[in-house]
């Protein structure tokens, strides 16, 4: 192989690149893809997500935050399980925890 080979799979290897990329911006105008419009700016958006904490290789728990109401959901890639609804979020996470140890305690602490 001399340094013509070489320039030549650099070239087709742009070239190839190059119609990807146009493929995909092409997809994106004809709105294949994440739809950007549906992003609110700034901090008026109702929902987020707040913590994704993987259970094992398949499922995993997910909190969301929909208007300042908290829900955890166990998804996996067969189904998703609403685990507890309604949940009121708490300011500091710290303070949950010792919450949540004195009532474990049965409040002796």
């Amino acid at each position: 192989m001399d340094s013509l080979d070489y320039l030549r799979f650099a070239l087709a290897l742009v070239f190839v690149l190059g119609l990807i990329g146009l493929l995909a911006a092409l997809a994106r105008r004809a709105g294949f893809g994440f739809p950007a419009k549906s992003l609110k700016p700034g901090g008026n958006r109702r929902l987020s997500v707040v913590e994704v904490t993987p259970v094992d290789g398949r499922r995993k728990l997910v909190l969301v935050r929909r208007d300042d109401v908290e829900h955890l959901l166990l998804i996996s890639p067969t189904n998703e399980l609403v685990i507890e609804r309604d949940i009121e979020p708490r300011a500091n996470f710290a303070d949950a925890i010792k919450q949540a140890g004195a009532e474990a305690d049965g409040g002796k602490t």
